[in-house]
């Protein structure tokens, strides 16, 4: 099982590439509060209609509340559900951008990803042909931060 947060989700829509979660992945599963951030709160946002739509997006209860409401403590809903779900579900991968939820999941013993990361594994997996024009519309039309080293590093790691 795959759980993603919310940003990869988002980021990807923004620059019409959603489609490489389920060519990577397969199924992807959201937590209830990854689902209301992406497809409740901001109904038009980009993702969200295929949030709501979508076959290859599964969307799981978080049963272990008490979890939730710790990492609740340090974290956004999306992110303490996301971790949770993956605890609960014994998930192979997270996909989590942000820092702080990446620490703790990697704290808690979880393998992590971010939207780089995965971006990396579809031009090793051939799904893309360079990598960097989707960075380059992630920092213009998602306004998806890179910082300029870390530009520099993944496109060194991708080969170009």
């Amino acid at each position: 099982m795959i759980v993603s947060n919310t940003s990869p989700i988002i980021n990807l829509a923004c620059i019409g590439r959603l489609d490489l979660l389920p060519a990577l992945f397969g199924v992807i599963t959201i937590p209830d509060a990854v689902f209301h951030e992406i497809a409740v709160a901001n109904p038009d946002a980009p993702g969200a209609s295929d949030v709501r739509t979508a076959s290859w997006i599964r969307r799981y209860a978080v049963v272990n509340r008490p979890l939730v409401t710790s990492l609740r403590l340090e974290l956004d809903p999306g992110e303490a559900e996301a971790i949770a779900c993956a605890m609960e579900a014994n998930a192979r991968l997270l996909l989590i951008d942000e820092r702080r939820g990446r620490t703790v999941a990697q704290r808690l013993g979880l393998a992590t990803t971010g939207l780089l990361g995965v971006l990396l594994l579809a031009r090793r997996r051939d799904l893309i042909a360079s990598i960097r024009p989707l960075l380059d519309d992630l920092r213009r039309v998602a306004g998806f931060w890179v910082g300029d080293a870390l530009y520099s590093q993944v496109l060194r790691d991708a080969g170009e």
